[in-house]
Parts: structure tokens; C-alpha cells; sequence
């Protein structure tokens, strides 16, 4: 079936389940092994909503990463970060940071007292032909991200590119487009996306709604209903269909969400806790060279 003429509509909304990780650190386990084949090339989604600092200031120390690219953003809040190659710096509101873990790397990511603790930790997976590629950092900063702003919306390009505009950063390895966007109430925007790719949003809060209305889009053979537009809920992942295009609608409140999209791998995956490799093998030999002393690659 040709997809590029399709609409995208909703298959699979996920809310995850209330997880500790780090230090102590209080999160939701949006996304993690459960959603790996559907959500392909994105691994694991941890949201982070919390007035009160005790649920995160415990922080995550040093640890390692190998196989992947982890992406902390922040919508409100403080990170401040450090890693083995000497790079540090701090993730305030509308900030990013991109981490390509590659060969292997440590870092650690530590969370300051705020009024509003809100964002969230994505985990992209990177081939296996890049599993061991040099680790790189990319500290974007609020204001090297593109806005665009639209009748009642508002989109952040952080990655991949977005009605001519450039992200703040491009992929080195598995093409990503990261658009923050904020849905006025009652306003509807329609975004293009390549038939293949993987799409998912997650809703940081607000109320909207996905697809087409059937009489403005028909869809085929399964009837005007086909298309009907889905109701979203804040903090979930919604996984959409292969399509063209998306359309999102504001509802009556103000939304905002981000919206991503990856090529999928279709690769197997061998997954220990911050290390994804491709097989078995590897993940042992991973794990043998902590023990070892020999993780670290590239200085």
C-alpha cells in the first residue's frame, strides 16, 4: 500500500507506569522494552512532572551509556550535566541536551530545585554498523532553536527540519525530527511527515486531537468513520499509522506536546539496563569491559 497519501491516525497510546531510576529520582516509564518494535527507533520515553524536588534532586551520578543517543529536554526546570570526554553545562527551560553515547561514555545528569520540574529523557537506538561511533555531546540552548509560529501555533525545531527551517541540530546517524509544539484551544495544525517513518507525540498537558475529519479527508474503503478524529490524553505516547501527513487539534484547553520522528531500524535488540546493543554477545563483552576498565573508547 502506498502511504504517502494517507493521513496518519492513531494505533497505539501508551501511559507508562510510575518507576524510580537513578539516585531516586521519581519518573514514568513512558516508553521502555514493551513498546521497542512498535516504537522503533525510539527505545525508552522517562517523563519528569513534579513540583516537588524531593522527587528528583537525588539526581542520576555517573553512569554508563553505550549503543544509543539519549536526548533530556526540558519544558521547565534546571539540569545540570557533565560526562567523561569534560563537557558539562546546564539544561534550563526550552533546552536540550543530545547525547550520542556510541562506543561508550559516562555521564551524569544532576536536577536543581525548581517551582516546576517538567520534561522528559528520550533514548534513541542507534545501527548496529553505528554502535561504536565516537560518543559526542550537543548542548542546545533556547536560543538556537528555531521557532515558527502559525495561527494558534507554536513549534520549536529542535532536530530534522520543519517548513524550511532547520533544527537546531542534525542527526549524525538515525535521522530525527524533534518539534516541541504548543496548540492554542480550538486550533488545528497539520505537519507532513515522511510515510515510513516512526511518529509518535507525547503529551506534556493540555487536551487535542489527532486525524483528519472524515469528510475533509475520506479514507478508503473502511468508511467516512475510518478517519474520525481520536481524543488524546496528557501524559501518554501516542504512536500514529504510517501517512503523509498528521493533523492535530487543539482542544479547550492550551496543549503542548512533542512531536517525534525516526526511521525505523529494523534491527534486533539486546538491551541491559544503559547499554543496547544488537546481540547477546555484545552486551556481555559491554559489561565485561566496565568491569574491566576497558569501556571507554575514545578519550
Amino acid at each position: 500500500m502506498n502511504n504517502a497519501h494517507m493521513p496518519r491516525t492513531v494505533v497505539r497510546q501508551v501511559a507508562g507506569r510510575p518507576a524510580v531510576d537513578g539516585a531516586g529520582v521519581r519518573l514514568v516509564r513512558v516508553l521502555g522494552s514493551p513498546t521497542v518494535r512498535d516504537f522503533d527507533p525510539f527505545l525508552m520515553l522517562d517523563a519528569f512532572d513534579s513540583k516537588n524536588p524531593e522527587d528528583y534532586i537525588r539526581g542520576f551520578p555517573m553512569h554508563p551509556h553505550r549503543g544509543i543517543e539519549t536526548v533530556t529536554y526540558l519544558a521547565h526546570g534546571e539540569i545540570e550535566h557533565q560526562d567523561s570526554l569534560g563537557n558539562k553545562g546546564s539544561i534550563v527551560d526550552g533546552g536540550c541536551q543530545w547525547m550520542t553515547a556510541g562506543s561508550g561514555i559516562l555521564h551524569q545528569e544532576m536536577p536543581k530545585a525548581s517551582p516546576h520540574m517538567l520534561g522528559l529523557q528520550l533514548w534513541v537506538n542507534l545501527g548496529q554498523k553505528d554502535k561504536m561511533a565516537p560518543p559526542k555531546y550537543r548542548d542546545i540552548k533556547p536560543e538556537n532553536i528555531a521557532h515558527v509560529h502559525e495561527p494558534g501555533v507554536e513549534i520549536r525545531v529542535l532536530s530534522g527540519e520543519y517548513k524550511g527551517h532547520k533544527g537546531a541540530m542534525q542527526a549524525d546517524y538515525v535521522p530525527v525530527t524533534f518539534l516541541d509544539v504548543m496548540l492554542e484551544p480550538g486550533a488545528r495544525w497539520s505537519v507532513e511527515t515522511k510515510p515510513e517513518d516512526t511518529v509518535f507525540a507525547y503529551i506534556l498537558y493540555g487536551e487535542c486531537s489527532a486525524g483528519p475529519v472524515p469528510d475533509e479527508s475520506p479514507c478508503g474503503a473502511k468508511g467516512s468513520n475510518y478517519c474520525a478524529s481520536t481524543p488524546l490524553n496528557a501524559r501518554q505516547a501516542v504512536l500514529f499509522s504510517p501517512g503523509g501527513s498528521l493533523t492535530l487539534s487543539g482542544g479547550a484547553i492550551q496543549t503542548r506536546l512533542v512531536l517525534l520522528q525516526g526511521t525505523p531500524l529494523h534491527e534486533p535488540v539486546a538491551w541491559g539496563g544503559p547499554i543496547v546493543m544488537n546481540t547477546d554477545e555484545e552486551l556481555r563483552e559491554a559489561f565485561f569491559e566496565l568491569e574491566a576498565g576497558t569501556f571507554i573508547k575514545h578519550p
